[in-house]
């Protein structure tokens, strides 16, 4: 007979998360990352629900994890300096006029995808992480859509696609690799994830990527999967 933890909804287990109840360690950062000395905050939307009417094909181990929980994700312009073409959770910096994180992750979310925030129920929000390359202490917003609307991409300047992101797809073994960034000598492995969409595939890597598969290890998600795949990473 399945635990009373493994019979909560998805839902329920984020809540969890964000309030550190439940799982061993969640009051500490997801990933363990480098301080940065006077960092610019940001925030960024971990949205989560179900997102339209397209259920996955994949089943998953989680029992939480249905076929048509769905999380948002966008991907960058190729014309942006930073992080160019990249997947990424909706976010960006602190704006003076913002109340907070929270504040902040929403605007942001309406801006990059034209989502109507008062459809977002925020559960809560995780532990800063630092990103030493851009100079950022990102503070990620746990968010569950319970009034979905339509979503696309608002500005070409800013991104060239805005979709949803099938979990049981994320969690699917063969869709899991790593993918590995080689310069100035030297090595940056980190785990990435294959997105299905009309005209071909999305590769989730770097931070984006780290976020999620920390994610899904500490909500007991992940499934086993092959580390030694390496997912060919197009620059």
């Amino acid at each position: 007979m399945p635990s009373d933890a493994a019979l909560r909804t998805a839902r329920e287990q984020l809540v969890d998360l964000a309030r550190g109840d439940g799982f061993a360690g969640a009051a500490h950062a997801l990933i363990d990352l480098p301080t940065v000395p006077d960092p610019r905050p940001a925030a960024i939307l971990i949205l989560f629900g179900v997102l339209d009417g397209r259920p996955s094909t994949a089943e998953t181990q989680a029992s939480a994890v249905s076929r048509d929980l769905d999380v948002l994700l966008l991907s960058r312009a190729t014309t942006l300096r930073a992080h160019p073409g990249q997947v990424a959770f909706p976010g960006g910096r602190l704006d003076p006029e913002d109340l907070g994180p929270v504040d902040a992750a929403l605007r942001e979310a309406r801006e990059e995808t034209g989502l109507d925030p008062r459809g977002v129920d925020v559960l809560g929000v995780l532990p800063d992480v630092p990103l030493a390359f851009s100079g950022h202490v990102v503070t990620p917003v746990l968010g569950w859509w319970r009034h979905p609307t339509p979503v696309g991409v608002v500005d070409t300047a800013e991104s060239s696609d805005v979709f949803r992101a099938p979990v049981a797809d994320l969690l699917d073994p063969a869709n899991r690799g790593v993918t590995v960034l080689r310069r100035d000598g030297r090595e940056f492995r980190g785990p990435g994830f294959r997105v299905a969409h009309t005209t071909g595939e999305h590769l989730v890597w770097g931070f984006t990527a780290m976020l999620l598969a920390a994610l899904f290890d500490r909500l007991g998600w992940t499934e086993p999967w092959d580390q030694a795949r390496e997912l060919p990473l197009v620059l």
